[in-house]
């Protein structure tokens, strides 16, 4: 399996890097899930990286990954672990820091399926979740911080959207259980990873689309923008969550009528965002 694709502009690069660490569907052959199939893939982002393969047309890069966000998810940290992955007297070599995500049993690999149903009829070894780490995240990781660094290196700043999405209402498992949310939520962690401006942008050209936008409520962010986001160095990451109802059914994953016109609005805000990088970008020497 190939853990990942990197999507090249469609024209001249401009300093804009997308990337969707949660849209893979390639399942590898030792993801010998116990939960049903079609609960294991309610964890991913189905279509998030097809949605926003207009920005190419506009310069910008986007990486893609391809393996399962229950399998290995590459937005969380290495320390993420979940001790209770693993058969008795197993213990994990590296540092642990045991989070909310892990207790629920949704750290950087999956305990559990939507539902709390268990993803697995066994335990597993700690050198197969090291195997997936070496070929799944650690590559995925390298080619995104490779695209931005060339960016990054070619034009003096670079601005990363990192895309998801999320379901209409949040579960029992959420930080805002039962509530309606709204159509985009952007994570900048309480303005830590890029520039107000950004943040303030990216909203406004939802909203000026028809869009309802909320800001870190009830997602900030998590650890691409928090290893990319470096605003002070010209870093810019920030996350974007798109509510599954705007796009697909959330039960079958299949589009539905609204999947075009969402394309077609992704289009025209990563337009808007590269004129924004085009504006801030610092004057090249000669």
């Amino acid at each position: 399996m190939t853990p990942f694709t990197r999507h090249e502009p469609g024209g001249p690069a401009v300093p804009l890097v997308l990337d969707s660490p949660h849209s893979g569907e390639d399942y590898p052959a030792d993801f010998d899930h116990a939960a049903p199939r079609s609960a294991v893939r309610q964890a991913g982002d189905t279509h998030v990286a097809r949605l926003w393969l207009g920005a190419l047309a506009h310069g910008a890069t986007l990486v893609e990954a391809h393996f399962p966000r229950a399998y290995l998810d590459a937005n969380r940290g290495l320390e993420d672990i979940d001790p209770a992955l693993f058969a008795k007297g197993e213990r994990w070599p590296g540092p642990v820091r045991v989070t909310r995500k892990t207790e629920q049993g949704i750290g950087l690999v999956w305990r559990l399926a939507r539902g709390g149903v268990p993803m697995y009829a066994r335990a597993l070894s700690v050198e197969e979740v090291e195997r997936r780490i070496r070929t799944c995240w650690h590559p995925y990781h390298d080619a995104v911080a490779r695209a931005l660094d060339e960016r990054h290196r070619e034009f003096g700043a670079v601005w990363h959207v990192n895309c998801h999405s999320m379901p209409a209402v949040g579960d029992a498992l959420s930080d805002d259980p039962g509530r309606e949310r709204a159509d985009v939520v952007l994570g900048d962690r309480d303005g830590t990873t890029c520039e107000a401006a950004f943040t303030r942008l990216v909203a406004e050209a939802f909203a000026s689309q028809g869009y309802s936008v909320a800001v870190n409520d009830p997602y900030k962010g998590v650890e691409l923008v928090r290893r990319h986001g470096r605003p002070a160095e010209g870093r810019h990451s920030l996350q974007v969550e798109l509510k599954r109802t705007l796009y697909m059914d959330e039960e079958t994953l299949e589009p539905t009528a609204g999947c075009a016109r969402l394309e077609r609005d992704l289009v025209s805000i990563a337009a808007t965002i590269v004129e924004h990088a085009r504006e801030r970008t610092p004057p090249r020497r000669p």
